[in-house]
C-alpha cells in the first residue's frame, strides 16, 4: 500500500478532531485552537462525548453523529479509544486520519488493532505518536506545533516531532515557506515512502527535505525516492551516523560495512543528496532548487580579500570541489581592467579598494570563461569600498540567480556593513552565505546532487551478458556444503565459486595431511618458484590471526615442515578446532600490485550491500572502503573504485603503471551478479586481490552462505534495487523479418533518434499527442533506464540490423494495482503482428508480476489501435472530456 487514499490526507476539505477539549493546557484543545485559529476555511467538527460544544461550535459525541463524512479525521483521545474511533471513521466514508495520540504500541496490541480497524476500507493512518499534519497552502494545522508555518514550496517530512517544529521555528526566522509538513511518528501505517510518492507528483512542492531516523520498507523507499527525485531535489538528514554494525563478524566486510555507509550508499543510488547539518539542510535546498544538478562543479572565486579567498579554497577541497584553472584568454581580460596588483590566479583578488565598476568588471569576465562553471564571489568590509555597492553591482548582473547562465554564489563577509549587501543579493534571487565554508558546502551539495542523479539513471542487469555467470557450478558448491551443515566455505569451495563468475584465482591443491602437502608442493614447485601453504579449518576464519599461512616456500621438505607448524599452532591457540587439511598454492608475487578488497553483507535495512577499498591484514586499520547497493554495472563499479583513496592509486603513480582497472570492475560485477543469482549469501570477503597492469588474481576469499535458503532462485528479493528482468527475452518472426523482443536497457538511447526519424508524424501524434519527433536527451534518458520497480519497457530490435522497430511500456501505480501502457511500432513495420506480440508480452508481465489491470488513453480517431484492443479483450470507454479520447481497460487478476 502506497498512496491510495493518501488524497483525502494532504488536499482535505473537511476535519473532524476526535478528543477536542476545552480543558487548559490539553492537547485536544491545542490541536483544535490550531486548526481553527490557522484560518482553514473547510468544516471543522469537534468531537467528544464530554461536551456539547467547543470554542464556540456544536461538539458532537460520535463520528456517526457528524453532519457530514469528513475528509480527514484527527485523533487525541486515549490509546485505548483509537480502534473504536478509526473503525467508526471508516464506516462513515472516512478514508485519512492524523493519530497524535502515543501509546499505540505491539506490546499491548493496541496498534494491531488500529490497524485492523483500517484495514477494509484501507483507511490511511499518519502516526501514531506524531505531532500532526500541516499544509501551510491552504491553512491547516492539525497538530500541536508551537507556531504555524507560512506557505511556501518546500515539503517537510520528518520522524521526529521535535526537528519538525525545531524547522518550523528556524524556517520563520528565515522567510522559509512550506508546501507540507508531515510529522510521521511511529509510521504505522503511512511511511516516508508513501509520502515521497504523493510529493512526486505535487505541483506545489519544488524539493523535498526529509529528516529520517529508520527507512521501515527499504525497497519502497528507495523506489519512491527515485520517482520523486526524478523531478525534483530530494534532500535528507539520517540521524545516527556513527552507529556501527556488530564487530563479530565472520568477515572483514561485516566489520567494515558499518550501517550508515550503507546508508550512504542507498540515499547515493535513490538520487537523494544527503547533508549532516540541520542549516546545511535549507541551505541545500536554496542552492540545488534554484540550479538543479551540474554536471561538473569548477569553481572561479572573485574576492576582494586575498585571505578570505584561500579560506574559500581550502572550504572547497575539502569537500571535494574543483578550483578552476583561468584561461589565458580571461587572464588578459582581467590584466586590461584590474589593477596590476591584482593576483593573476583563481582566487581572483581584485584589492580591498575595488569599487562596484571593478567587481562588475571582474564578475562578467569570470563567468564568461568556458572552463568555469560556477562564480563564488566575495565581500570583505574595507574602508575604502561599500560592500552595499558591490552588492549592487553584482545584483545588476545576474538574472534568475545566475550570470551567463551559470550559478552564482556570494559570501558578504561581516555583520553591520555586509547585511544590507546581502539583502540586495538575495532580493535579486542570488543565492548568499555568510561564511565561505557555507559557500563551499553549497558548491558541494550541487555536484554532490549530479552524482547522486547520474546513479539514480542506472539500473543494472540481474542477468548481464557482459558478466560471466557460473550459477550451476555455485550453486552444486553451495548445496554440498549445505549437506554437510556448514555455513562457511573452505577456501578452496569458495576460490571455485569466484572462479564460476569470472574472478581470476590461482590453482589450489587440497592437501589431508603433510605429506599430502609435500607432494603438491613438489608438483606445483615445478612451474612457480615459492608456494604458500594455509590451513583448512571451518572453526577458523581468518587465518592469518594464528600463523595459519606461510608463505615463500621453496622447496617440498619445507612445505611439509610448514604444515606441521601450523598443527601446532593451531593445537595451542585453540585446540578446540578441527583441522580439515592444508591449501597448497602456487606463491603469486607481483612487484607492484595493490592489496584490494572486495565483501558483501547482509543489512539489517538495505540487505546485500558491496563493499570495496584497500585491503590486507591491516584492512580494518587502514578503513580506506566504500559500499555500493548491488546490483553494479561498469559505471557503478568504476564509482565505487573513486570513492577510494586507493582509486587514486590504482590510476598510476611515479614508476608504478596503471592497474587493469577493467579487471577490477569486471572482478565487482561478477561479485555482484553473485549476489543477484544467490538470495542464499550472507557474507564475502576476498582480501587480498591483487591488482596491477596484468589484471587481478584473488588471493583470498571466505564466503558464508544461509544453507536453508540455497536452493531459492534468483533474482536476489532482498535486493533494495531491483534489477534488469532478464528472462524475459523472446524471438518473433514477422514474414522473412526477425525480432528480438527484450526489455529496455539504458544503452538503447542510441536507437531511439533512428526509430523516432522512421515515425510519421501522424503516428507520433496518435502516440504522443504531438507531431514532433524532437524528444530532449532528459527525456530519452526517462525512457530508457527505468526502475523496474515500477516501470517496464519491452524494445522488438530487428535482429539482422539491431535498429529499433516497436517499444510497449507500462507505467504502475506505486500502489502496484493498476499500470498505464503504451504501444509504438516503426510506421514501416505495422500490421504484420509487431503490435500484437510487444502487447502480450507486456500483458505476460503484468499478469506475472502481480498487476490488477492495465489501462491506456487512445485517440478515438486512432481505430487500428483500439480494434486491437477490442480483440485483445480491453473495454473501450468514451470520455467525457469533449477531446475525442478513449480508455482502455484489461482486467488480469
Amino acid at each position: 500500500m502506497t498512496i491510495r487514499n493518501l488524497e483525502h490526507a494532504f488536499a482535505p476539505k473537511s476535519v473532524a478532531v476526535f478528543g477536542a477539549s476545552v480543558r487548559e493546557g490539553s492537547v485536544g484543545r491545542v490541536v483544535f485552537n490550531n486548526i481553527v485559529d490557522g484560518g482553514f476555511e473547510g468544516e471543522i467538527w469537534p468531537v467528544n462525548p464530554k461536551y456539547s460544544e467547543v470554542a464556540g461550535r456544536q461538539c458532537f459525541p460520535k463520528a456517526v453523529d457528524l453532519p457530514g463524512v469528513p475528509d480527514l479525521g484527527v485523533i487525541v483521545t486515549p490509546p485505548e479509544t483509537v480502534p473504536a474511533i478509526v473503525r467508526e471513521l471508516a464506516d462513515k466514508g472516512t478514508r485519512a486520519a492524523v493519530v497524535i495520540t502515543a501509546g499505540l504500541t505491539l506490546e499491548n496490541g493496541l496498534r494491531q488493532a488500529m490497524l485492523d480497524a483500517a484495514k477494509p476500507t484501507v483507511f490511511r493512518i499518519i502516526g501514531p505518536n506524531t505531532v500532526g499534519l500541516m499544509i501551510p497552502p491552504i491553512r491547516l494545522n492539525a497538530g500541536f506545533a508551537h507556531m504555524a508555518a507560512k506557505p511556501g514550496n518546500i515539503a517537510l517530512l520528518s520522524q521526529s516531532g521535535a526537528i519538525a517544529t525545531s524547522l518550523i521555528d528556524w524556517a520563520a526566522d528565515n522567510n522559509v515557506g512550506f508546501s507540507q509538513i508531515v510529522s510521521l511518528g511511529d509510521m504505522a501505517d503511512v511511511d516516508v515512502g508513501d509520502c515521497l510518492d504523493m510529493l512526486a507528483g505535487d505541483t506545489h512542492t519544488r524539493a523535498i527535505v526529509m529528516y529520517l531516523e529508520t527507512i521501515p520498507n527499504p525497497r519502497k523507499f528507495i523506489s519512491a525516492a527515485r520517482a520523486a527525485a526524478w523531478v525534483k531535489p530530494v534532500i535528507a538528514i539520517k540521524s545516527g551516523r556513527h552507529e556501527q554494525s556488530a564487530k563479530a563478524a565472520a568477515t572483514h566486510t561485516g566489520a567494515l560495512s558499518g550501517a550508515d555507509r550503507v546508508v550512504d550508499a542507498a540515499l547515493f543510488r535513490a538520487g537523494i543528496l544527503r547533508v549532516k547539518g540541520l542549516t546545511e539542510l535549507f541551505d541545500a535546498v536554496e542552492t540545488t532548487a534554484r540550479f538543479g544538478p551540474l554536471e561538473r562543479a569548477r569553481v572561479g572565486i572573485v574576492t576582494n580579500g586575498g585571505g578570505a579567498g584561500v579560506l574559500a579554497v581550502d572550504q572547497l577541497i575539502d569537500g571535494n570541489g574543483q578550483l578552476a584553472e583561468l584561461s589565458l584568454e580571461t587572464i588578459a581580460s582581467l590584466d586590461a581592467v584590474l589593477p596590476v596588483t591584482w593576483s593573476h590566479a583563481n582566487p581572483v583578488d581584485i584589492i580591498g579598494d575595488a569599487p562596484p565598476e571593478r567587481y562588475r568588471a571582474a564578475v562578467e569576465t569570470v563567468a564568461g570563461d568556458a572552463g568555469i562553471d560556477v562564480v563564488l564571489v566575495m565581500n570583505c568590509p574595507t574602508g575604502l569600498g561599500s560592500p552595499l555597492a558591490a552588492a549592487r553591482a553584482v545584483a545588476a548582473l545576474a538574472q534568475d540567480g545566475k550570470i551567463d547562465g551559470k550559478p552564482v554564489l556570494t559570501c558578504w563577509l561581516g555583520e553591520h556593513t555586509a547585511r544590507e549587501g546581502r539583502r540586495v543579493l538575495q532580493d535579486a534571487g542570488i543565492a548568499s552565505f555568510e561564511t565561505p565554508a557555507d559557500a563551499a558546502t553549497a558548491v558541494s551539495n550541487l555536484s554532490q546532487l549530479s552524482r547522486a542523479q547520474r546513479a539514480l539513471m542506472r539500473t543494472p542487469s540481474s542477468g548481464s551478458e557482459d558478466t560471466k555467470s557460473g550459477r550451476e557450478a555455485v550453486l552444486a558448491i553451495f548445496r554440498r556444503v549445505a549437506k554437510e551443515g556448514r555455513r562457511m566455505l573452505t577456501e578452496p569451495e569458495a576460490k571455485a565459486a569466484l572462479a564460476a563468475y569470472g574472478i581470476p584465482v590461482p590453482e589450489t591443491v587440497v592437501a589431508s595431511s603433510p605429506a599430502e602437502v609435500e607432494a603438491a608442493a613438489e608438483r606445483l614447485l615445478t612451474t612457480s618458484e615459492h608456494i604458500v601453504v594455509k590451513l583448512l579449518s571451518k572453526a577458523i576464519s581468518h587465518k592469518s590471526d594464528i600463523g595459519g599461512v606461510v608463505l615463500n616456500i621453496a622447496d617440498a621438505a619445507a612445505a611439509g615442515e610448514a604444515a606441521r607448524a601450523i598443527e601446532a599452532r593451531v593445537r595451542s591457540h585453540a585446540p578446540q578446532a578441527d583441522i580439515e587439511g592444508y591449501a597448497v598454492q602456487p606463491m603469486v608475487v607481483r612487484k607492484h600490485a595493490q592489496e584490494l578488497i572486495l565483501g558483501m553483507s547482509l543489512d539489517p535495512i538495505f540487505g546485500p550491500a558491496i563493499l570495496f577499498g584497500a585491503g590486507g591484514v591491516a584492512v580494518e586499520v587502514m578503513d580506506d572502503t566504500a559500499i555500493a547497493l548491488p546490483p553494479l554495472d561498469d559505471v557503478l563499479a568504476g564509482d565505487l573504485i573513486d570513492q577510494t583513496r586507493i582509486g587514486r592509486l590504482l590510476a598510476g603513480f611515479r614508476d608504478r603503471k596503471p592497474a587493469d582497472r577493467q579487471s577490477i570492475v569486471a572482478a565487482l560485477n561478477g561479485l555482484s551478479q553473485m549476489i543477484v543469482d544467490f538470495p542464499c549469501l550472507v557474507s564475502m570477503d576476498i582480501n587480498p586481490l591483487l591488482a596491477d597492469q596484468a589484471g587481478v588474481t584473488a588471493l583470498d576469499a571466505r564466503i558464508v552462505i544461509e544453507p536453508e535458503r540455497v536452493d531459492e532462485a534468483g533474482p536476489n528479493l532482498a535486493l533494495a534495487i531491483r534489477p534488469y528482468p532478464s528472462g524475459w527475452e523472446k524471438a518473433f518472426s514477422a514474414g522473412d523479418t526477425h525480432y528480438n523482443i527484450r526489455p529496455i536497457k539504458p544503452a538503447d538511447i542510441a536507437l531511439y533518434p533512428e526509430f523516432l526519424a522512421r515515425i510519421s508524424p501522424d503516428d507520433l501524434r496518435l502516440r504522443f499527442l504531438s507531431s514532433s519527433s524532437s524528444f530532449s536527451d532528459q527525456m530519452l534518458k526517462r525512457l530508457t533506464q527505468l526502475d523496474y520497480d515500477r516501470n517496464m519497457a519491452f524494445v522488438a530490435l530487428e535482429t539482422r540490423t539491431g535498429a529499433l522497430a516497436g517499444i510497449s511500456r507500462l507505467s504502475c501505480d506505486p500502489d502496484h494495482t493498476s499500470a498505464e501502457y503504451a504501444l509504438l511500432v516503426r510506421t514501416d513495420l505495422q500490421g504484420h503482428g509487431l503490435g500484437w506480440e510487444l502487447l502480450r508480452q507486456l500483458v505476460d508481465y503484468a499478469k506475472a508480476d502481480g498487476i490488477e489491470r492495465i489501462e491506456g488513453i487512445v485517440l478515438g480517431e486512432n481505430t487500428r489501435m483500439l480494434a486491437m484492443c477490442r480483440e485483445f479483450g480491453f473495454s473501450i470507454t468514451n470520455l467525457p472530456d469533449g477531446l475525442g479520447l478513449a480508455k482502455a481497460r484489461l482486467q488480469l487478476q
